[in-house]
């Protein structure tokens, strides 16, 4: 009994918190089909990359307010140390080969520009489960 209670402990101990994200950067209007293009057949490798580093229910929705478009993006995190995995999916060459194709479809908004980001971490205000 004591080692199922202390294995129980151990998986209890091992669940992976679920932490969600939305954010929001531009899209360059002349770019907006071939970004469209590259997430109607995204790579495989990066979409690995992208489970492999805890990332799951990842969208991204397209809004044009007045004359300017933007992208807002929605993923979940279930890792245990953030930071660490986008190191890890930031040094997949595969993934920089994408972003070398994705970031110059976008605009970064200056918040995130002074940081030298492309995406601009959004507040939660509501969240009903």
């Amino acid at each position: 009994m004591q080692g199922c209670l202390q294995q129980s402990a151990a998986r209890d101990s091992e669940k992976k918190q679920r932490v969600r994200y939305g954010m929001i950067t531009g899209v360059k209007p002349e770019k907006l089909d071939y970004y469209k293009s590259l997430h109607g057949k995204p790579w495989a490798t990066v979409l690995a990359k992208i489970k492999e580093c805890n990332i799951e229910n990842y969208s991204i929705y397209l809004q044009k307010i007045d004359s300017n478009y933007f992208l807002f993006s929605y993923f979940e995190y279930t890792g245990n140390d953030f930071d660490a995995d986008m190191k890890k999916m930031a040094a997949d060459t595969a993934t920089q080969r994408w972003w070398r194709e994705t970031d110059p479809c976008q605009l970064p908004l200056l918040e995130a520009v002074a940081k030298k980001q492309i995406w601009t971490k959004m507040e939660e205000v509501f969240y009903n489960k």
